[in-house]
């Protein structure tokens, strides 16, 4: 696998030298969020032009570091048809601007549908569901023209809050340029993480072919709730997830999530052990 680690979850610094330390410390790719990674100048759609993207690319080609996914996560279920259209020219800027720096995916997530951007009953709907596949088509479409790939990521609080309903999407957008960006702990809740197992079989099993990128953290469950936690930290099982990644997807981008500084190389180590007991 090539494992990675998303820029803002290393030390607070420019661009010019976050890239540098993400490779000194053995990861070989980023996510990255433009707004929360950039902050010696203000991220908005008329920055993303096509010398940043090149002075970006030539700083990871320094550097040894792929662009597994740019993040653009923004709600495509937005009630408000204003907000909605502004999110639009976004997701084209990022889109474009993917297409000159070179990444593996634009990643976003599948939206509520509400302006707060919230879990509500009403996301797990079949017409939630209709709304964002409606609302994701003509971001895909971009993204055929530009020759980009976009991923959904499900999470369980969004509209895509399974793997079947992925699967769902995937089929009725039916496009080469969508793919999946699967965290596993993003699709459990309290009521089904004991099923864990089940959940990242049926993933590799429904979404296999479209799998782009695996996003790696941990839970442990606080209040009743699940609490996401650094990979190792938890009780996630990662020799199975491994033992699928192995086997299905050969040098896929792998991303740390919910990482801090000091604990980078803790967590990296509990991923890349687990990969090298994993057993084709």
């Amino acid at each position: 696998m090539r494992i990675g680690i998303r820029a803002h979850d290393m030390e607070k610094l420019p661009l010019e030298q976050v890239i540098p330390k993400i490779h000194e410390k053995g990861f070989h790719c980023m996510h990255i969020a433009l707004k929360k990674s950039i902050r010696e100048f203000q991220v908005t759609d008329a920055t993303l032009t096509p010398g940043l993207a090149m002075y970006m690319k030539e700083l990871c080609a320094d550097n040894k570091i792929d662009v597994a996914v740019l993040g653009c996560y923004l709600n495509l279920a937005n009630p408000n048809k204003e907000a909605l259209a502004k999110t639009y020219k976004t997701y084209e800027a990022n889109i474009r601007f993917a297409s000159i720096l070179g990444c593996g995916v634009v990643g976003t997530e599948t939206g509520a549908v509400n302006e707060e951007y919230k879990y509500e009953p009403a996301n797990h709907t079949e017409e939630a569901l209709n709304i964002f596949i409606n609302n994701l088509r003509p971001v895909v479409e971009y993204a055929e023209k530009m020759g980009v790939i976009v991923a959904i990521e499900p999470v369980y609080k969004h509209i895509v809050c399974d793997v079947k309903r992925a699967r769902k999407v995937l089929d009725a957008i039916n496009s080469p340029n969508l793919r999946i960006i699967f965290d596993p702990v993003n699709v459990l809740s309290p009521d089904n993480y004991m099923r864990q197992d089940e959940i990242i079989t049926e993933a590799f099993e429904l979404l296999r072919d479209e799998i782009a990128v695996v996003h790696a953290k941990d839970f442990v469950i606080e209040n009743g709730e699940i609490k996401s936690v650094r990979a190792g930290a938890g009780q996630f099982n990662y020799d199975l997830l491994m033992q699928n990644v192995k086997k299905y997807k050969p040098y896929i981008h792998v991303t740390l999530e919910d990482t801090k500084p000091e604990d980078v190389f803790e967590a990296k180590a509990h991923v890349e052990a687990a990969y090298e007991r994993a057993v084709l």
